[in-house]
């Protein structure tokens, strides 16, 4: 089992349905979210032929749909808490092919999406991870007992940045990673994973026809890697094929 239960974000297309058609079959409940689940049409005949799988309307930057949906799981979970959060929800403007091309609007916008909605949706869901957390029968870390995954990029990466452009998605998964280093330290001692990833260059609305991989094999290679993630894993920057990003 991966984990008893499991939140994705963004689990209407792409990336967050393939891990969505993987992760059914190994885990008790698992919670599909996105932002209108009412044009969600593959996500909803995929659920209606599972028991286990609820689909939820979760706008990251709703912060009362945010609050519908931790309802909701709250009330599915009961006591056993949430074991698994998915933030994989996120946006991305290629338009910003120079300084010159950056726009406040378009700044904000990329920020509420990939940087503070992933941080409200844990900051929500919080009780519930500490809650399944501290019903473990030891103190070992894992990503079955409580963990945060947060779906990063390599253009995140300061480090690894030799073109430059995409100023405000580079930007907004710098932020992310901070996000995701912070929680690692503060929610070490609750035994709570908090690890980044990157999906690859993907066959999504992101990623173009033109990219790599398929949204398939990404959420496969990820998925693979983070069923054996333990405590030496806290804090790590993950690529989809198990290489480690440079911050």
């Amino acid at each position: 089992m991966f984990a008893k239960s499991i939140l994705i974000t963004g689990s209407n297309r792409g990336i967050g349905l393939e891990l969505v058609k993987l992760l059914v079959d190994q885990c008790e409940h698992l919670f599909a979210a996105c932002r209108s689940p009412q044009s969600a049409t593959e996500l909803n005949v995929f659920a209606a032929e599972k028991k286990n799988v609820v689909v939820l309307k979760l706008d990251v930057t709703d912060q009362s749909t945010i609050d519908s949906a931790k309802e909701t799981v709250q009330t599915t979970v009961g006591k056993k808490g949430l074991n698994c959060l998915i933030n994989n929800a996120g946006m991305a403007d290629w338009g910003e092919t120079s300084m010159e091309k950056v726009t406040a609007e378009v700044l904000r916008k990329i920020y509420e999406v990939n940087t503070i909605g992933p941080a409200m949706v844990i900051k929500t869901f919080l009780p519930l991870i500490k809650q399944a957390s501290s019903q473990a029968a030891d103190d070992s870390m894992s990503t079955d007992r409580a963990s945060i995954l947060n779906m990063s990029s390599q253009f995140g990466s300061i480090a690894d940045n030799a073109m430059g452009k995409s100023h405000s998605y580079r930007m907004s998964k710098t932020a992310l990673n901070m996000l995701t280093k912070n929680l690692s330290i503060e929610l070490k001692p609750d035994r709570i994973l908090a690890i980044n990833l990157h999906p690859g260059w993907v066959q999504t609305e992101i990623g173009g026809e033109g990219a790599l991989i398929t949204p398939k094999k990404s959420a496969e290679k990820m998925l693979e890697l983070a069923a054996k993630f333990t405590e030496k894993d806290n804090a790590m920057f993950y690529s989809w094929d198990g290489k480690v990003f440079p911050w």
